[in-house]
């Protein structure tokens, strides 16, 4: 056992547990289930299930027009906007003859002519021909000028939300830095501008029992040895010592996994461009932390200067 895995083994919070040290030996640690949920799910929003929760997401419906994907937003507005033309349709239909020039009984004329009236085009070709005609299309087109108005600042609120493009690395490593065991993790601005002022929090999250036997999640906060950049641009590795100070000294692998442990990692920056706070979050759970394993370089030398391979981002060998 090497040096480093002496100290990992050491007698600490893990001691009662000293069959589960045989785990630092060898390759990274296979022991988490398939059914642990992560905390955080790829987008870095909380996979919780929420039970005895009545509230239906529609009554909160800003929230959920603003947070749904673009494809879902542009399929929802498309679909109210065909179904609400073809309740006019059939409002027009109501009664005899209250359109001119149209076919009697024809849904597609009055489908179409509805979709005139929404939308102010008016060719004329057909007309109101009666006093309910005339009424219905007023309140065709009040809708259908408030339906543009919140079409429009439902867009643009959603294109004016700050995003960031941050990348993570899909794992962790624990390898010694400066002799000192140290958890490790990397991530990059994938935009070409800057993210000012940025600052990493790191947080160790595990299911602990208490004296009373109130089982609880706990959050417990990991010092960074850089948790402040001023120019986020390119590349950042994040290092937590393992010392006598670290909520991870004296612990296994099997420790971890009994306690459910996951790492959680949020960012918050300044994009400099739209001069807005923008937030990342990721998380690591057990099976993607390597022990005694090292991050592969990605910095290569070339004759126009220092260059950064992505493709090699998330690569990690073991230390022999």
């Amino acid at each position: 056992m090497s040096k480093f895995q002496n100290r990992w083994a050491r007698t600490g919070r893990g001691s009662r547990h000293k069959a589960e040290q045989n785990y630092v030996q060898g390759d990274p640690p296979r022991v988490v289930s398939d059914s642990v949920r992560r905390a955080l799910n790829s987008k870095g929003r909380p996979n919780i299930i929420r039970l005895g929760m009545k509230q239906s997401p529609w009554e909160d419906l800003y929230y959920l027009l603003l947070t749904m994907s673009w494809t879902q937003f542009w399929t929802l507005t498309v679909l109210s906007y065909i179904c609400t033309n073809a309740l006019f349709a059939i409002a027009y239909l109501i009664g005899d003859n209250n359109l001119n020039n149209a076919q009697p009984g024809s849904f597609w004329d009055a489908f179409f002519f509805s979709v005139q009236t929404m939308g102010t085009i008016g060719y004329g070709a057909i007309s109101p021909n009666t006093f309910y005609a005339n009424i219905v299309v007023s309140i065709e087109a009040m809708l259908g000028l408030l339906g543009v108005a919140i079409v429009t600042g439902l867009a643009f609120a959603r294109l004016a939300r700050p995003t960031a493009k941050v990348l993570f690395s899909r794992v962790a490593v624990i390898a010694p830095y400066n002799g000192v065991p140290t958890l490790m993790f990397r991530t990059a601005n994938q935009r070409t501008n800057q993210i000012l002022e940025a600052r990493l929090w790191v947080s160790l999250v595990q299911n602990e029992v208490t004296q009373e036997g109130q089982a609880m999640r706990r959050f417990y906060d990991l010092k960074l040895s850089r948790e402040h950049n001023p120019v986020f641009g390119l590349t950042w590795t994040a290092m937590h010592p393992i010392d006598v100070d670290s909520p991870l000294y004296g612990m296994t692998p099997g420790n971890l996994s009994r306690d459910n442990t996951e790492v959680v990692v949020s960012l918050t920056g300044i994009d400099e461009t739209v001069s807005q706070t923008i937030h990342a979050r990721y998380s690591y759970i057990l099976r993607d932390i390597l022990w005694n394993y090292q991050f592969t370089d990605i910095f290569i030398d070339t004759p126009d200067g220092t260059a950064i391979d992505f493709s090699k981002f998330h690569d990690a060998s073991k230390i022999v």
